[in-house]
């Protein structure tokens, strides 16, 4: 089969690659993602990987000499590969190679190889295609595992035995979970079943190298098609147990609840409708996080969560650390999202008071309508009707708010008097007074007493510091 590149954008640079190694008596092929997604008609990838059955670093020194000398060439001599960047592209070239395993490391011995030799070593089919850059057959595809008609048929297939190939590299387990979830293709039967028996070999992988797919699993179109394979493999169980501790549905005195983890995935699905922010889709995933240790049944209440959102938000920091997820500013905002997702629906379900909706202004922040798109995924019913109020009844708070807001200023709340003016005002040191009359003042905004005004915020401190014993200069 051949491919016709006369239209590709990138035609002239694989012209000077082709005639590159044909100076250095070199082979030459395109192989992997970016011919996957050739095929697919995919957005063209950045990142174009070449495979010579001599070395790759003479190859690409060769290229970058005849793109421009000055043009700077990264060379792993331990793997073998040199790296080129290139106008808004990363070309990689390396040697065709063999590979063999041991049991307790990804890493594998690697020796020198052919064409079929690398693609034999690849994860899938899909990904095993190789298009000649050679003189002799340029363009031709060469496709010894069909990876052409799994594409068609939207099958991920191992081209060797499956349970080999996943416990040389168990990190293939978690490619084949995002490959399911962000190209929508099944992973055949055998190959499942394989992932299922290999799934504890992912403990020899490293938790940053597991976290890259499972981000890429959370940034598709429908993470519920990755998270249900994770959980349904047993990866899920090793990678957050926490997640799969929702699953289930218990019955005392004929009440349920609804599955949480379920529901979980239903939302993740929603919330990716409306945003691209990776960290609210992790807070949709850990909304309800801690609904399973929080879980009580309680005599004539029925189940309740009481206080899983605050426990919840302590866990996400565990989870962070843990999964070596950043801990600044992102882990924070996820911490802040799991606390406060059931905020809004109170105020819906109940007559929203001007303090309340202030105290979410105040709380929320810069982050409320991230936080009102995180509640609106929430809502799982079924039932239209339902639907259709709690939406109405977003909308109405949302309105009250933007008064609120209008009127009172709260979001990203800065007290009008300073804790300088307050120890100027009274010639104090700094000491616990200070923090006392602050937090009143901010107490008494938010409960609507005084306006958030300087000079109103004044005469309030100045009448609390008389109870403190403390005289204006």
């Amino acid at each position: 089969m051949k491919i016709n590149l006369t239209q590709n954008k990138n035609l002239k640079l694989f012209k000077i690659i082709a005639e590159a190694a044909e100076k250095n008596n070199q082979s030459v092929y395109i192989v992997g993602g970016y011919v996957r997604d050739l095929l697919m008609k995919r957005a063209a990838s950045t990142d174009i990987d070449f495979v010579t059955e001599q070395s790759g670093i003479e190859l690409a020194q060769t290229v970058a000499k005849d793109i421009d000398p000055k043009l700077k060439v990264s060379v792993f001599k331990t793997y073998g590969t040199a790296m080129i960047k290139y106008k808004d592209l990363d070309l990689e070239f390396v040697g065709a190679r063999k590979e063999s395993y041991t049991e307790n490391s990804r890493k594998p011995e690697v020796e020198g190889g052919t064409l079929e030799d690398d693609q034999k070593r690849r994860d899938f089919t899909i990904n095993a295609m190789a298009i000649s850059l050679n003189k002799s057959n340029f363009g031709e595809l060469i496709d010894p595992f069909n990876g052409v008609d799994d594409l068609e048929k939207g099958i991920l297939r191992t081209p060797l035995e499956p349970a080999q190939t996943y416990s040389d590299d168990p990190l293939r387990m978690m490619r084949a979970v995002r490959f399911a979830s962000t190209l929508n293709f099944e992973i055949e039967e055998k190959s499942l079943n394989a992932i299922k028996q290999e799934a504890e070999r992912i403990k020899i992988v490293s938790m940053e190298r597991i976290m890259v797919e499972f981000n890429k699993i959370m940034m598709s179109k429908k993470p519920s098609v990755g998270l249900g394979l994770m959980e349904s493999t047993g990866l899920l169980k090793l990678v957050i147990p926490e997640l799969v501790e929702l699953k289930g549905v218990e019955e005392v005195e004929g009440q349920t609840h609804k599955d949480n983890f379920y529901h979980t995935l239903e939302v993740v699905d929603n919330i990716s409708e409306n945003t691209d922010n990776l960290w609210l889709r992790w807070s949709a995933l850990l909304h309800d996080i801690g609904k399973a240790p929080t879980k009580k049944f309680v005599e004539g209440t029925g189940w309740t969560f009481h206080g899983h959102e605050f426990l919840g938000s302590k866990m996400v920091k565990t989870l962070f650390h843990r999964l070596k997820q950043p801990l600044g500013s992102d882990m924070k905002y996820v911490q802040k999202m799991v606390k406060l997702s059931s905020r809004p629906i109170a105020l819906i379900t109940d007559d929203a008071s001007d303090s309340a909706l202030r105290r979410l202004l105040f709380d929320a922040g810069e982050n409320l309508e991230d936080l009102f798109t995180l509640c609106k995924a929430d809502i799982t019913t079924k039932n239209s009707k339902k639907q259709d109020r709690f939406k109405k009844n977003f909308e109405y708070v949302a309105v009250k708010i933007k008064e609120v807001e209008e009127k009172d200023q709260v979001r990203n709340f800065q007290p009008p008097i300073t804790g300088e003016e307050i120890m100027q005002m009274f010639n104090l040191k700094p000491g616990k007074e200070i923090g006392i009359l602050k937090e009143k003042v901010k107490e008494a905004i938010l409960e609507g007493e005084i306006l958030n005004d300087k000079e109103e915020a004044e005469k309030f401190v100045i009448a609390e510091a008389e109870k403190l014993g403390l005289k204006c200069n």
